[in-house]
């Protein structure tokens, strides 16, 4: 037999944040661009959308997704907002601003 799979992944200890989006793909090149992430793993779907997707920032992993309304996971934009928030710290925060921004 195979060798043990272990329950948590090495990395995914603690809460890791999974974001529902209308064009996941756009938001995935936002968060290189703006906040330096690095891809971990993609599952491209039908249509150009993203069935699942993992990317990094510093050390936190974030899942993300395309909606899929019939499965009840619904985006932000379609269900009028979000209470949900994201919070990075950084040693620059000036520069780090001006980088998202750019």
């Amino acid at each position: 037999m195979a060798g043990k799979v272990k329950p948590i992944p090495d990395g995914y200890e603690g809460a890791v944040p999974y974001i529902c989006c209308k064009g996941a793909a756009r938001a995935i090149e936002f968060y290189k661009k703006a906040f330096g992430a690095t891809d971990i793993a993609r599952m491209d779907a039908p249509g150009g959308t993203i069935g699942h997707a993992e990317f990094k920032i510093g050390g936190a992993i974030i899942m993300i997704a395309d909606e899929y309304p019939d499965m009840g996971f619904r985006s932000p934009q379609t269900i009028g907002g979000t209470p949900v928030t994201i919070y990075i710290y950084v040693d620059d925060v000036d520069a780090f601003a001006k980088r998202a921004i750019d």
